[in-house]
């Protein structure tokens, strides 16, 4: 099956908002087996819809809405493709109450408006919105499939994972099970990762291999279809091993793991602390080790130390390594380190120091950076990166590495 999927609202194409919904859309048709060959955008106007809708019917056989399903003039989806189809729109009961308690709740009047969030396409088969107002929809007509999802990812996500998606699954494999598995890698980047498994990519047939990189790392999804979950898992497992010894050295975690999640459970594992002094990262590493549930029982603490006077002051740092080395050093770094540590009486002790750009900073040309780790028995780990003169690109790249170095020696 050939997937399109088109979004529809206004605000994307005025770059007001990022058009996320149509790679959680794709990642989760690419589990099923399902081919996306065409991303469309589309404003609010029912005419261009139209034409939207008219050119992915001549390529696609399974074609998904995201957006336009609420109850303003220019949310025009479901008009739209009900008017091309020849289909009437009717009252879904279910939605029609579920929006009417909603507004009970608030203690707000319910605008006539409203209403129209729950008309739904005579015939189909209707998705229940649990995190908002408008139903989606699941439409067969003349051997196409179209599914409407509303556009706030929030209600659009949980819809599709676990109305649409379903039903689609059934649609498809008439009792054979999809299962995939992503395996995740750090330290060596798309193009080198595919040169070490191309004769696996080339002759793969099931289970299927799909490479995907994001900033610094790469995923390969490996997707296998079979008549039982035991087979299922049999070849995934195969085909995994292969994987590993061609690229396992630069694995770091399955699924949804990510670096963060990874290094926070290795530490939990071990029952280690951990504090943290940051420069140019400014609390990201913290903020993105504190998004991990549990994680209180790890991280005690750190600072931001910016300037070189909060190194100096805040820290304890020398003004003599400021003077000598500078903030973005070794030297400076491994000081930050050892006092983070030292302050907040933790088992490790990271810090990370550097030029984020675009410009140079301390005679040292933008991404530049010092990562330390100071370990249990105080031995002390650094290294040196020089990355782009990209800012935040520069900022999260050092978070990413140093939680890298963090997994690579906690698994030793």
């Amino acid at each position: 099956m050939n997937a399109e999927i088109i979004a529809v609202g206004s605000e994307l194409l005025l770059g007001q908002i990022t058009n996320t919904n149509a790679r959680y859309i794709s990642s989760q048709l690419a589990e099923l087996g399902v081919n996306v060959y065409y991303h469309t955008v589309v404003g609010d106007n029912a005419e261009r819809l139209k034409q939207a809708i008219e050119l992915a019917e001549s390529r696609a056989d399974l074609i998904i809405f995201s957006g336009g399903l609420g109850p303003t003039k220019d949310d025009l989806t479901k008009e739209t493709i009900s008017k091309h189809l020849g289909t009437e729109l009717i009252m879904e009961q279910t939605a029609m109450l579920s929006i009417e308690a909603f507004f009970q709740r608030i203690n707000r009047p319910m605008t006539e408006n409203n209403k129209k969030q729950a008309l739904v396409l005579d015939g189909c088969k209707v998705l229940a919105n649990h995190n908002g107002m408008a139903p989606g929809m699941f439409y067969s007509h003349e051997k196409r499939i179209y599914i409407l999802l509303p556009g706030p990812p929030k209600e659009m996500e949980p819809m599709f994972q676990f109305e649409a998606k379903p039903l689609l699954a059934n649609t498809l494999n008439h009792g054979e099970i999809i299962i995939s598995q992503v395996m995740r890698f750090y330290g060596i980047g798309e193009a080198e990762l595919e040169t070490q498994i191309m004769d696996l990519l080339e002759t793969q047939t099931n289970p299927t291999i799909a490479p995907l990189a994001s900033d610094g790392e790469v995923t390969l999804r490996v997707t296998a279809k079979t008549s039982s979950e035991e087979e299922a898992w049999r070849l995934i497992h195969e085909t995994e091993q292969l994987l590993l010894s061609r690229v396992g050295g630069y694995l770091y975690g399955y699924n949804d793991e990510s670096l963060a999640s990874s290094t926070a459970k290795l530490l939990i594992e071990q029952g280690l602390t951990i504090s943290v002094a940051e420069s140019l990262t400014a609390g990201l590493f913290q903020s993105e080790l504190a998004a991990i549930p549990g994680v209180s029982q790890t991280l005690v603490g750190g600072v931001v130390t910016y300037t070189a006077d909060s190194k100096m002051n805040q820290l304890g740092v020398s003004k003599e390594i400021i003077e000598q080395y500078g903030v973005v050093s070794e030297e400076c770094a491994t000081a930050m380190a050892t006092r983070v540590k030292t302050m907040f009486k933790t088992d490790i002790g990271v810090a990370l120091t550097g030029v984020a750009g675009p410009g140079e900073h301390d005679h040292k040309p933008a991404g530049t950076v010092w990562i330390a780790i100071i370990l249990p028995n105080d031995e002390v780990v650094t290294h040196e990166l020089h990355l782009s003169d990209m800012r935040n690109t520069n900022r999260l790249r050092a978070v990413k590495r140093t939680f890298h170095d963090l997994i690579q020696l906690l698994s030793t």
